[in-house]
């Protein structure tokens, strides 16, 4: 299988990313971050599917792209050429294949394309990184050898993993001669366990005396403990008196001293800061007086230069005038512009009036109103009249669709009712069925004599009410027409046609609803449920006189006939008045349409009446007459706007030709100049007062700091007397011995405060308190007080370690009196101790199987398969090695190998160098790509596997690579120096997403 392109939807960093024409050896070059893991990672994505959120792998998800997945164009020896696609969707993502001869499929064909390959086989036979190599470097002994041997049968180092993980298993349960594995302490705490449950009886009436005398022991020891801890804290304190007794004596010393001396005012570093003060005051003079000088000379400067100061305080008005010269040429062209286009808009407004035809006059259409309420007022009723017509349309559609199922209906109900038997037919027949004799009839035809008199007085109360009714409706009618009525006679005066038409068209339809109202509906004055009991009246007073009843199974056959009629008839009637109602919804569609486009009308005439626009235009062009209405008034705007504008810049113009007129003829001699000159001649006299400005200017700056720094000097100086001042006043003293002596006393006064601070310091972590210092200080016999508390603390400790020896042996006799009573725990514990071990052997068991047939898969692998793999690795290490080893042997016993150099001698795979071992190790896997998985023919890809190798063996493995034909060869790498190997038609360089062609 060969990859011929890559195209990268979105993937990691890399977004919209082709590659094409993939080499048999395809070296991907390019920095770190530029995207080579992404790409390993994509093929492996695409081929395998993508990494699920719960695996530790990369997703590579794209942070800025909704585009997840990508697809991958590869020649399969057996299919041809395939596609292959994925995308984001389930958790792998979703795939498709298609095929050069048009198979299309998903997991199923694409795991066929592979061979049933999984990603973790293919990764450990087909795919190459640093990590094997790496691990080959953090192994040591017999463990490089099982590596290799792992490498060699699997591609990865998971065999040896398995077998170390099955012995550490076994060791952790069980070892001959061990004691801390889980079966080893098992067995211990059974035998222990198995000795004491022969301790089961024995002692148990000693055991409440010794619960009394332990309880008398531990009452006493505490008492000790107590008296114990208060000599030790006394004696504590009487160590501590005599170590801090000499500097609380120095303490209550220095504070008498201090108490002799008084309170003293004097300011800190008071004499250092007097001297100072009285340095820095006298170079203030000699500097007050320099100043002095130089101020008088430059105000002599000042009077020789005199600027034009009224003509100055006129340069902002007359520079912004100087500046509309300029703008005065340009508001000439700009005037000249204006004057064309009012032209212009001239023209479109005839035009647009002409268009218009209205029969107004351009400047009444101004007056109309055209506001967003109008124009939206508009928009409503074009619109209106066009769902109008739609509306229409679709009504007279619906009602002859309606027309012709409701006439169909009426049709098949007439054939159904044709078929049912009269009903007095039916009456006659049941009863014959029912066998009903002459008093039953009699008793029925008094109960519908009954029925009758009540529905014929019910019927006489709703006819008296109805008649009130329709004569309060009548009276509510004819007011309403008269109202009607006065509306139209006021639209007649008013001369409004909608109004009119309103009007009258109300008062018919008020009129047809009233005559509808008054007429009494069909079947209203007689009761059916009357009738319908007279009927049956006359049938009984019939049967009364007939008494035969004949062929009765004829009769039942006869009456279950009529009765699937009647069921027939009844559903056709059911749908009949439900296509009556369809029928009557349509017909009330049609008034709702005719009421709701008089009301259109009506807006729409109002609207023209408002605009001046004729009721022919209105009803076909409304919308686009208002647009050449608003066109207009847009247009006469713009031009008004423009007409005002050239006025503006006339009156511009003329503002700046007598602003500049005034100042020439007040600063000019001359002034018949035109209007450049006239500006020319007054920059260049407010050139020369500017310059006169500026050099009077510079003098008053420069003056004006000569008196800042005068007056600052003076204050300075007065500052300093101020200071001098303030500290005599701090150390209240009237002269300067004073202020000398008060100092002596200060300094002395300061360097006792300073030592009772260091006192107390000192103090300060002694557990003795000061108020207990005082009563310290009347002790005088320390010594012997000590020497008594010592002895009585040892008579303590005796009498307490006596008591401790004593309460020992009563808890060994109380533990004693308690394990040999609790025989049913122990036992108990016994039992549960053997389940556990019976348990972990079964375990240890379980392990001991799985690495037996683990290694006896690794004896047939040796046999079979590994000697062929074998071969081409020894021919790949020869070549690798140029000669040095040339054969690869397998361990007698063991999972390891052992290699053979040119003179013969054997080395186990941990006597090689770390080169030569990831040299064997390079060798193997390749061998077990080209030998045992041979027939698969996956790209091998390698990820700059072979950074640690010198130049010497970089280069050969590189030409191995280039020999194995059979498979295509992806090598990533970030090494500049690797590219002299390879063609420059077989790199890629890679860019943050960027693939180019090196030149």
């Amino acid at each position: 299988m060969k990859i011929i392109e890559i195209h990268i939807y979105g993937y990691g960093q890399l977004e919209n990313m082709q590659i094409k024409d993939l080499a048999d050896f395809q070296v991907f070059f390019g920095e770190n971050e530029a995207g080579k893991s992404t790409i390993m990672a994509f093929v492996h994505g695409i081929l395998f599917g993508f990494p699920t959120k719960q695996s530790s792998e990369l997703r590579y998800e794209p942070k800025h792209n909704n585009k997840y997945g990508g697809k991958i164009r590869i020649f399969h020896d057996d299919f041809g050429f395939a596609v292959i696609e994925r995308v984001k969707g389930k958790s792998t993502g979703d795939v498709k294949v298609s095929l050069e001869d048009g198979r299309l499929g998903e997991e199923e064909l694409l795991k066929e394309l592979l061979g049933n390959f999984d990603k973790g086989l293919f990764q450990a036979i087909f795919s190459f990184n640093l990590n094997g190599l790496q691990n080959i470097h953090q192994m040591k002994g017999e463990e490089i050898g099982k590596f290799l041997f792992s490498a060699g049968t699997l591609g990865t180092e998971r065999l040896s993993e398995a077998e170390a993980v099955l012995q550490k298993e076994l060791e952790t349960r069980f070892k001959p001669s061990g004691k801390k594995p889980l079966l080893n302490e098992k067995l211990q705490e059974l035998h222990a366990l198995n000795g004491e449950l022969k301790k089961a009886l024995a002692k148990n009436d000693e055991y409440d005396s010794f619960i009394k005398k332990q309880e008398s022991i531990q009452e006493e020891m505490a008492g000790i403990h107590h008296q114990l801890s208060e000599m030790q804290e006394s004696n504590e304190k009487l160590n501590e008196w005599k170590k801090i007794h000499s500097l609380v004596k120095e303490e209550l010393w220095t504070k008498n001293e201090l108490a002799d001396l008084g309170e003293i005012q004097f300011p800190a570093q008071g004499i250092e800061r007097f001297e100072r003060l009285n340095q820095l005051l006298y170079p203030y003079n000699a500097q007050i007086k320099s100043l002095l000088e130089r101020i008088e000379g430059l105000k002599k400067e000042l009077a020789a230069i005199r600027p034009d100061d009224l003509f100055l305080e006129h340069e902002s008005t007359l520079m912004t005038i100087l500046d509309q010269i300029p703008l005065f040429d340009q508001l000439e062209l700009e005037k000249q512009q204006y004057l064309s286009k009012l032209q212009d808009y001239q023209g479109r407004l005839s035009e647009t009036l002409d268009r218009l035809h209205l029969p107004v006059k351009g400047e009444e259409i101004l007056s109309f109103n055209t506001n967003i309420y109008v124009k939206n007022e508009v928009e409503v009723v074009a619109s209106r009249g066009k769902k109008l017509n739609e509306m229409k349309l679709e009504l007279e559609e619906r009602f002859q669709e309606e027309k012709a199922a409701l006439e169909k209906l009426e049709i098949e109900v007439e054939s159904a009712e044709s078929q049912v038997l009269p009903h007095k037919e039916r009456v006659l027949l049941e009863e014959k069925l029912n066998g009903e004799d002459k008093k039953s009839l009699e008793n029925e035809l008094n109960s519908i004599k009954d029925k009758i008199e009540f529905y014929r007085l019910a019927n006489e109360r709703e006819q008296n009410e109805w008649k009130r009714l329709q004569k309060q409706k009548k009276l509510q009618f004819l007011l309403f027409e008269f109202i009607l009525l006065g509306l139209v006679f006021y639209g007649i005066f008013t001369k409004q046609s909608g109004l009119i038409f309103f009007g009258i068209f109300a008062a018919l339809l008020t009129g047809v609803l009233m005559v509808k109202s008054f007429n009494r509906p069909k079947g209203q004055d007689s009761n059916p449920t009357l009738d319908s009991l007279k009927e049956k009246e006359k049938q009984v007073i019939q049967k009364l006189g007939s008494a035969e009843y004949a062929n009765f199974m004829k009769l039942q056959e006869q009456l279950l006939l009529d009765n699937r009629r009647k069921e027939q008839l009844q559903g056709l009637q059911m749908r009949l008045e439900q296509q009556n109602d369809q029928y009557d919804k349509v017909i009330s569609k049609f008034e709702a349409w005719e009421i709701e486009s008089a009301k259109y009308k009506e807006n729409l005439f109002t609207l023209a009446s408002q605009l001046k626009i004729p009721e022919y235009i209105a009803m076909a062009h409304l919308r686009e007459t208002f647009g050449l209405i608003e066109q207009y008034k847009t247009l006469w705007r713009e031009k008004s706007h423009l007409q005002e504008r050239v006025s503006q810049i006339k009156a511009k113009q003329l503002s700046i030709e007598n602003s500049l007129e005034l100042f020439a003829n007040r600063y000019l001699s001359e002034v018949h100049m035109d209007l450049h000159k006239k500006g020319y001649a007054l920059r260049e006299k407010l050139k020369v007062e500017n310059e006169k400005k500026i050099m009077s200017q510079e003098r008053l700056a420069k003056l004006l700091d000569l008196e800042n720094e005068l007056t600052q000097k003076k204050r300075e100086q007065l500052h300093l007397k101020e200071e001098i001042t303030k500290l005599f006043d701090e150390a209240d003293a009237s002269n300067e011995q004073q202020y000398y002596e008060l100092g002596v006393k200060a300094e002395k006064q300061a360097k006792f405060k300073e030592r009772l601070k260091d006192i107390q310091k000192q103090l300060q972590f002694s557990i003795i308190t000061e108020p207990e210092r005082e009563s310290f200080l009347h002790l005088h016999n320390i010594e012997e007080m000590v020497v008594e508390q010592q002895k009585e603390a040892i008579r303590l400790k005796e009498r307490l370690t006596a008591l401790q020896e004593e309460d020992a042996s009563i808890k060994y006799e109380i533990q004693v009196l308690e394990e040999g009573g609790i025989y049913s725990e122990l036992l108990h514990q016994f039992k549960q101790k053997k389940y556990e071990l019976e348990e972990l052997a079964k375990e240890w068991s379980v392990y001991c199987l799985a690495q037996d047939i683990l290694a006896k898969t690794v004896e047939k692998y040796k046999n079979t398969y590994l000697p062929r793999m074998l071969s081409k690795a020894e021919e790949y290490l020869f070549f690798l090695t140029e000669g040095r080893y040339h054969r690869i042997h397998l361990q007698k016993s063991g999972t390891g190998f052992l290699i053979e150099r040119q003179d013969y001698t054997i080395f186990e795979a941990n006597e090689l160098s770390q080169a030569t071992t990831e040299q064997v190790y390079v060798s193997i896997r390749l061998a077990l790509a080209t030998t045992l998985y041979e027939k698969y023919r996956f790209p091998i890809i390698i990820d700059d596997s072979f950074v640690n190798f010198d130049a010497r063996r970089t280069q050969k493995i590189i030409e191995l690579l280039k020999s194995l034909k059979q498979n295509q060869i992806l090598f990533f790498t970030c090494h500049t120096h690797l590219l002299s190997n390879f063609s420059h038609e077989n790199i890629l360089l890679l860019n943050k997403g960027i693939v180019e062609i090196p030149s």
